[in-house]
């Protein structure tokens, strides 16, 4: 493990704290990343970074290295590398691609005036923004099938987005379309296809639709945020995907001049943080 623990501190000691979007901060004896910096981004515990960074941690699992590969912005050969030097295979091609390359990740920065999310040809969540979290609610507690779009909208589980009937089963049916189409790309993808088996065997709406054998792609949809802490906000949700990857990027916008517009302008200055109206005494 100890080129693995090179490797890392070298990529953490190369990238900015600007760079990932963070502030300087003061005191600061060297350029790069700061060890509870990187290891917020990747969703670990400082004392787990230091563990691998000093080569005593054995076997990190590959969704760890995975984030580790993104938090850090590595190119493609560099994230096989941090594969490879941990022991670990790196990702196939026939599996569903995880990993956003510095090239979208700049894409990301620069758009990042509206609520912002990357997906996966699955559906797991793989990145979001702060306008983002703020307008959905903060996904950093979830795990496992909780990032999963598909697998929180087929079992029902609460949702911060609440549609019209029509958008509702557009979206239902876009979605079960979009993963078959993803399993005909990635037949030996094993987690793509448990969840396909899951979800036909938990959620009697998905498999209604599957039977169907729709191929498509969701593109774009209509929807309101129902939970924000500055109010319901309708907003229109477009699904971009970059070139020459199988993510989704998806983006939503609002009617310029309207409600729904000084209501995120609302949201961008207070984040998460609950907003109260003034004291009229």
């Amino acid at each position: 493990m100890q080129e693995f623990a090179e490797a890392l501190r070298a990529w953490r000691d190369r990238l900015s704290p600007q760079a990932v979007g963070l502030p300087p901060g003061p005191r600061r004896r060297a350029a790069g990343l700061r060890r509870e910096e990187l290891a917020g981004l990747a969703g670990v515990s400082v004392e787990y970074l230091v563990r691998l960074e000093q080569g005593r941690a054995r076997n990190p699992s590959p969704p760890l290295l995975g984030a580790l590969a993104r938090a850090l912005r590595l190119t493609d050969e560099e994230r096989d590398h941090l594969f490879r030097v941990a022991g670990a295979a790196p990702p196939s091609p026939e599996v569903v691609p995880q990993h956003i390359g510095p090239g979208v990740q700049r894409m990301l920065d620069r758009l990042g005036d509206v609520p912002m999310g990357v997906f996966s040809a699955a559906w797991d969540l793989l990145w979001w923004n702060p306008l983002w979290a703020a307008l959905t609610g903060d996904p950093s507690p979830d795990r496992g099938l909780d990032r999963n779009i598909a697998w929180r909208h087929f079992m029902n589980a609460p949702s911060a987005m609440d549609f019209d009937h029509a958008h509702a089963q557009e979206f239902s049916d876009d979605l079960a379309a979009d993963l078959r189409e993803a399993l005909g790309r990635y037949p030996a993808d094993t987690a793509l296809e448990d969840l396909v088996a899951r979800l036909r065997a938990g959620s009697p709406d998905f498999e209604r639709r599957w039977r169907r054998a729709h191929v498509a792609r969701h593109r774009s949809s209509t929807k309101t945020a129902t939970t924000t802490p500055a109010g319901p906000i309708t907003i229109d949700c477009d699904v971009l995907t970059a070139p020459g990857t199988d993510l989704r990027i998806v983006m939503y916008t609002v009617e310029p001049d309207s409600e729904d517009a000084s209501k995120l302008d609302l949201l961008r200055v207070s984040g998460t943080q609950a907003l109260t109206s003034p004291s009229t005494s």
